[in-house]
């Protein structure tokens, strides 16, 4: 019922596009831009290709991101993120996190989802190029973000944790708290960053879990 309404209240928030084309993607824009395509065919087999272009700093006046759709070429609408764009056979959904997009699929009325294919001048097709050519090395790299991520959550928890700890009727039960683990300031600045590197490395391959990647944002 709820993901219902949310899916509902997306797709009133559809502008039409103005028909402008895409534009092919520059080197200059792998940090802020993503761009995905799908061929999807309609009931007669026709087939038109969907693009959907992100641009991070790019956001309307209450800051969302805003998320443009073009159809065989030139924009056919625009809504902002989270965005759900009824096409032949389905929709698209698009939702983007602080560090990219952590969904850009093709969801059929059957509930079929497919992934959309990244721009291979994108930085996410670069990273989806790079996992084919160096599947291992693609994965240690994979691991390596998840624990990067697993010990900025473990630093999070305890910051959460140790002020309520320490409000007086729970310090009283249990007796003073100290955190477990103390940094100092520029170990704390460095993993953040390693934290932020971590998640835009798993945004690039639309990995994410709201327990892990929060870690990051």
């Amino acid at each position: 019922m709820f993901k219902q309404w949310r899916r509902q209240r997306a797709v009133r928030r559809i502008e039409a596009g103005d028909g402008r084309p895409v534009k092919r993607f520059r080197w200059w824009q792998l940090l802020g831009r993503s761009l995905f395509h799908l061929e999807i065919a309609d009931s007669t087999g026709r087939c038109s290709e969907y693009s959907v272009d992100v641009r991070q700093w790019k956001t309307d006046e209450n800051g969302y991101v805003k998320v443009f759709l073009y159809r065989n070429g030139l924009q056919h609408a625009v809504s902002r993120a989270p965005a759900v764009f009824p096409v032949e056979g389905g929709a698209i959904e698009v939702a983007a996190s602080n560090f990219g997009l952590k969904r850009c699929h093709f969801v059929s009325d059957a509930g079929v989802e497919r992934q959309m294919h990244p721009d291979v001048h994108s930085a996410e097709g670069r990273r989806a190029r790079f996992d084919e050519r160096r599947p291992q090395l693609s994965r240690l790299i994979g691991i390596v973000s998840i624990v990067a991520l697993l010990v900025g959550v473990g630093l999070l928890l305890q910051q959460i944790a140790v002020p309520i700890l320490r409000i007086p009727p729970i310090a009283e039960q249990i007796g003073p708290v100290e955190p477990l683990i103390h940094l100092p300031l520029w170990l704390s600045i460095g993993l953040g960053l390693v934290a932020a590197l971590a998640s835009t490395e798993r945004a690039l391959r639309m990995r994410y879990r709201w327990w892990l990647d929060a870690a990051g944002n």
